[in-house]
């Protein structure tokens, strides 16, 4: 292995520095993918209950709910109210946490009776 990697640098060293660096964002990126999976494969991370702790994609992503009802039931935009706990959303429009996580829950339980309609 290091004979063939001395070979390749001596062919072409920016082409081997190119490829290592590709292949180090490759293996980052499939480290995440399969934590990411691992991780919500775990049953005890679906469907969750609404904690205050949680943002608005992680509650979507527990729920199986889209991410733009999720936005609409928050009347948030695109760039707005990402990695932002409910609390402290909450906090911000002057809402009680509780407040906040009765509406999602709402807003949940309207989508999942809408979809169980159309099957």
């Amino acid at each position: 292995m290091l004979g063939f990697v001395k070979r390749i640098w001596r062919a072409a060293p920016i082409a081997t520095v190119v490829l290592a660096l590709s292949l180090a964002v490759a293996g980052y990126f499939a480290v995440q993918t399969a934590a990411s999976w691992v991780y919500w494969s775990d049953p005890r991370h679906q469907n969750q209950q609404v904690q205050p702790w949680m943002t608005p994609g992680y509650v979507a992503h527990s729920w199986g709910i889209p991410r733009e009802v999720m936005r609409e039931a928050l009347a948030l935009d695109e760039a707005h109210g990402r990695g932002r706990p409910l609390a402290r959303m909450a906090e911000e429009r002057g809402l009680s946490v509780e407040q906040l996580i009765d509406e999602l829950e709402a807003t949940i339980a309207a989508y999942l009776a809408t979809q169980e309609a159309g099957q």
